[in-house]
């Protein structure tokens, strides 16, 4: 999935924003308990910064290129 309409940038960028935070959320009730699951808290973690690695990305199409 590759959009180039800046609406449909706008639109995924909040739901991956979302799914960013609610995995910060449960990664942090996870860090509480001592017998959490490691290898998931792991997994959340890489798909956290995934997350956050693919928000960044769309966020530079959303800049506009200026000629110099």
């Amino acid at each position: 999935m590759k959009p180039e309409d800046p609406a449909e940038i706008r639109q995924l960028l909040g739901e991956l924003r979302e799914e960013h935070r609610d995995l910060d959320q449960a990664i942090s009730r996870m860090a509480v308990d001592p017998w959490q699951d490691q290898l998931r808290m792991r997994r959340m973690k890489k798909r956290k910064l995934k997350l956050k690695d693919w928000i960044l990305r769309l966020e530079s199409k959303l800049i506009p290129d200026l000629d110099a």
